[in-house]
């Protein structure tokens, strides 16, 4: 048999596992206890760090390279450099608040980036892209947030032109599949914010199986979400449906500044991608990783299972 059969007829196998089994997941008896979730679960999981690519590392070819930042909150242009590569991914607060303005200025930041493709995400900062919080301030239930009362909030997700945006959808850039959900369990009423249990995993059960980036705004429980008090503060839904579910090879997400870096469950990785420190000071670099294409992968395989 030949090797392209052979693909063609692996590729269809997998593409028809992926679209028949479409499960959801019920909330986790520790849904409202991350930090004891993580506990029990420590003697039998791993988180196991790794350390980043280098920028200066050469990308394999048939690869793609993709550069993750999160939590820039309007220093964008006081980062570090910004390393070349394919797919630019932005797990959200990428402003303070949501001033359109400020959303303005970050995608005029996003056309000078060199990505062919950029892919964003909104994070609980990002006010104006939360309608139903929006109303809420207009109606005076948001004291706190009154700074962005008169923004003509409807505006704001068309003010990306430079970027895919994605709010509980996907994209496929370059074969691969990606998911961007802005959700996080309650954190003082900020934007995209959801109680931990049933109404935070009803957002990550829209999430589909097969796609190979997982972007959300803040991080599951164990990976990244150690908090400047010890705590994990992260989801336990949001990892139960990963590693029982989704399975992704990366996962891509911020919103606790002081758990940057890389972890591995040894299936999935998990990128904390915060540019800004706890201090918010604009000084993590951008982390990045390179994925084959799906042809390099089937390429690789039919090498692995010598097939000819």
């Amino acid at each position: 048999m030949s090797i392209r059969r052979t693909l063609s007829k692996i590729s269809r196998r997998v593409m028809s596992s992926d679209s028949d089994h479409k499960s959801t997941l019920d909330a986790d008896p520790l849904s409202t206890q991350p930090h004891k979730a993580w506990d029990q679960r420590k003697v039998t999981q791993v988180a196991t760090k790794v350390e980043p690519v280098p920028f200066d590392k050469e990308k394999p070819p048939g690869y793609v390279r993709f550069v993750c930042i999160s939590d820039t909150h309007s220093r964008s242009e006081r980062m570090t450099k910004v390393p070349d590569g394919d797919v630019l991914l932005h797990a959200g607060d990428f402003t303070d608040l949501g001033h359109l303005q400020k959303v303005k200025d970050f995608n005029t930041w996003l056309g000078t980036l060199p990505h062919p493709y950029k892919v964003v995400i909104a994070g609980n900062h990002d006010l104006t892209f939360d309608p139903k919080l929006m109303q809420e301030i207009r109606a005076g239930r948001r004291p706190m947030f009154w700074a962005v009362r008169d923004e003509e909030a409807e505006t704001a997700k068309s003010l990306l032109t430079n970027c895919i945006y994605l709010e509980d959808s996907e994209t496929n850039v370059m074969g691969l599949r990606i998911w961007g959900s802005p959700w996080q369990p309650w954190f003082y009423d900020w934007a995209f914010n959801e109680e931990r249990g049933k109404p935070i995993l009803d957002k990550w059960n829209l999430i589909p199986e097969g796609v190979d980036i997982l972007m959300t705004h803040g991080p599951p429980v164990g990976h990244g979400d150690v908090t400047i008090t010890g705590q994990h503060v992260g989801c336990v839904d949001l990892l139960n449906t990963i590693q029982k579910r989704v399975k992704p090879k990366y996962h891509v997400f911020g919103h606790i500044h002081e758990g940057y870096g890389i972890t591995t469950d040894g299936t999935t990785t998990y990128i904390n991608a915060s540019v800004c420190t706890v201090r918010y000071q604009p000084v993590n670099p951008p982390i990045i990783f390179d994925l084959p294409t799906p042809e390099e992968a089937m390429k690789q395989l039919a090498k692995e299972l010598d097939l000819d």
